[in-house]
């Protein structure tokens, strides 16, 4: 029998599969006993996290120094809320301070052979997809911060001033896209990459002139950072992850009239996740309309953050423009949405909802 697999780009948190993380960590010399301890005693704590299902703790039998990490979960949802909880940095201190390098990843889980434990402890929430996603190798991630409130101008010219890093990381990983936004005193970079996301990140945080635009911001940050300490930079950036939860595209690739959009939506506390599904909602209809301006859409989400980042055919010039690209919702739908979100505090900016597009840099073609 042959499966029909739609052509239409969809990648989701919130397909209902169960999720596999795998850690891989490259540990300091001498610290094997220290990292094992600290484990033993962030082990029990997960045990209890809602989601969590199982975790195996492996080292390396050539390298001792090479240790993993992999963990089970009912969705990727349950994940994400313990990842980017403040909890789970503190948590987490005493294991990264072993560490050289770190590089999680993450997968949803489409078949599976010889479980270690009975079928039917499965999640009765969690499924198998019938087919794998499709995607143009394309990793999408966001970052948010901060800034002063009376520094909103100052940083706006610094971040829209840099010169853009060199595109290729190394033979199998490149830097697509970056796209920085403002809204009030909070910034959103979200980077497209094609090929290993945190080898990018660092090819980036690598760049003087990259560094020269982090180091001018400082002063001006809600968030006190020390690049020059790695165990406070990395605190800093793991904070202010924006994981992708979502992402539809009706076609892939670059065409000149389509422009780039962000908007920020702010939930409700504790309905950030609802609201991110909802938007996914929303957007899955957009990119279902074959005369719709919409032609992708990915939504970031952490906490009661959500930032939602549209690309449209044709110039859109206001939020009731968006609204019409995006479709009418009946009177259900608005006041769903409407007891989801929340107003955005004074200090974050009042006005529209719209972020400000400070650069858009696109990598050039592939020669």
């Amino acid at each position: 029998m042959t499966t029909t697999v739609s052509e239409r780009v969809s990648q989701s948190a919130f397909d209902g599969s169960m999720l596999r993380v795998v850690l891989l960590m490259d540990l300091h010399e001498g610290a094997q006993q220290r990292f094992f301890e600290a484990y033993e005693q962030l082990r029990h704590d997960i045990a209890s996290v809602p989601g969590h299902i199982s975790d195996q703790l492996c080292q390396s039998f050539e390298n001792p120094s090479q240790w993993l990490i992999t963990s089970e979960w009912e969705s990727a949802p349950q994940y994400l809320a313990w990842v980017n909880s403040e909890h789970h940095t503190e948590q987490v201190k005493p294991l990264g301070a072993c560490a050289r390098a770190m590089r999680p990843l993450k997968f949803t889980v489409l078949r599976e052979t010889g479980r270690a434990y009975d079928q039917a402890a499965r999640p009765v929430a969690a499924r198998l997809q019938p087919t794998p996603r499709l995607g143009a190798g394309i990793v999408r991630h966001a970052l948010t911060f901060t800034v002063r409130p009376d520094s909103v101008r100052e940083v706006a010219a610094i971040l829209s001033s840099y010169a853009s890093p060199a595109a290729r990381v190394d033979e199998h990983t490149r830097l697509c896209r970056t796209s920085l936004f403002m809204h009030g005193n909070r910034v959103v970079r979200t980077v497209e990459v094609q090929g290993d996301l945190m080898a990018a990140l660092r090819h980036v945080s690598e760049q003087p002139e990259v560094r020269a635009v982090e180091e001018a911001i400082n002063p001006y940050l809600e968030q006190d950072r020390n690049l020059n300490d790695p165990e406070s930079a990395r605190l800093f950036f793991m904070k202010a992850a924006l994981p992708a939860v979502h992402h539809v595209a009706a076609e892939e690739g670059d065409s000149p009239d389509v422009t780039r959009h962000a908007l920020f939506h702010p939930a409700k506390p504790g309905l950030g996740e609802a609201l991110a599904r909802f938007l996914a909602e929303e957007d899955e209809a957009a990119a279902n309309r074959p005369a719709g301006p919409v032609r992708s859409s990915s939504i970031f989400q952490r906490d009661d953050i959500v930032v939602r980042l549209i690309d449209v055919r044709g110039p859109l010039d206001s939020d009731a423009d968006l609204d019409a690209a995006l479709g009418t919702r009946d009177p259900r739908r608005a006041e769903e949405f409407a007891r989801l979100t929340a107003v955005p505090a004074e200090r974050t900016g009042a006005g529209p909802r719209t972020m400000n597009l400070i650069t858009d840099r696109r990598a050039p073609a592939r020669s």
